[in-house]
């Protein structure tokens, strides 16, 4: 068993990482948070919004910031923004306080659940494969690198991606309480 107080789910936009945690939030019975809709909540903005006035730079100060704020309950299950990992800080804290499950999915599968998203300002691109693929060579290790379990997601039904993801936490992830501050 791999104990921690948290269940972080990272992967690239179109993983399914809002999707199925919800499912497996219920199923565990702990609140489900989205980081991306927390900055939106805290903002009052969206995400393509705060990206117009701020850039990708001030977007990420703001996702720092509501990371080190949600990865520092006990408890939860968090389902972080993809571009979450490319900061080393975040990384370290999600390794830190959570059990980490990368849901893995191919570009392909990518292109077909975000043909019609036209919100994403990552995506706004010439070529969205190539997009898509620049930012999995650079994010992929990443992703890679701290997760504790790593999932294909690329079952079109996100139903049975999440029961898999449950049966297999239950064999590896017990949920421990932080440790208590020094």
């Amino acid at each position: 068993m791999n104990p921690a107080p948290n269940l972080f789910l990272i992967g690239p936009m179109g993983a399914g990482k809002t999707t199925i945690g919800k499912r497996v939030a219920d199923q565990l019975q702990l609140p489900f948070h989205d980081l991306d809709h927390v900055i939106e909540a805290q903002t009052g903005a969206t995400i393509p919004l705060i990206f117009e006035l701020e850039g990708e730079p001030g977007f990420r100060r703001r996702e720092c910031a509501a990371l080190a704020e949600y990865t520092a309950f006990d408890g939860v299950v968090l389902a972080t923004g993809g571009g979450a990992v490319l900061d080393a800080q975040n990384r370290a804290r999600l390794a830190a306080r959570g059990f980490v499950v990368y849901l893995e999915t191919a570009v392909e599968v990518q292109l077909a659940r975000l043909a019609r998203d036209r919100k994403r300002p990552l995506l706004a691109a010439p070529d969205r494969r190539e997009r898509l693929e620049q930012m999995a060579a650079i994010r992929n290790p990443l992703y890679a690198g701290i997760a504790d379990m790593t999932i294909r997601s690329e079952n079109e039904h996100a139903a049975l991606v999440a029961a898999d993801l449950y049966e297999r936490l239950q064999r590896v992830w017990r949920r421990a309480p932080a440790p208590a501050a020094a």
